[in-house]
């Protein structure tokens, strides 16, 4: 079943640290935020493959929006 990773924080997508296709461990960054001139790591929530990647580097995010889809 595919886990859906979505933001914590409104911000702008600063950087993707994996690609579709990598396989990722419970804790490893997925995507790095910025809001507020902090950078705010996104993270697996468990193992798994990343599906997809709903957003590009640079996009604004809201709270809840998704970002990546784990398999």
């Amino acid at each position: 079943m595919a886990e859906e990773v979505n933001a914590h924080i409104t911000g702008t997508v600063w950087k993707i640290v994996v690609e579709k296709g990598d396989e990722v461990e419970e804790d490893d960054d997925l995507i790095i935020l910025e809001s507020m001139k902090m950078e705010m790591p996104v993270v697996a929530p468990e193992d798994g493959t990343v599906e997809e990647i709903h957003v590009e580097e640079g996009e604004a995010v809201d709270e809840d929006d998704l970002l990546v889809t784990l398999s």
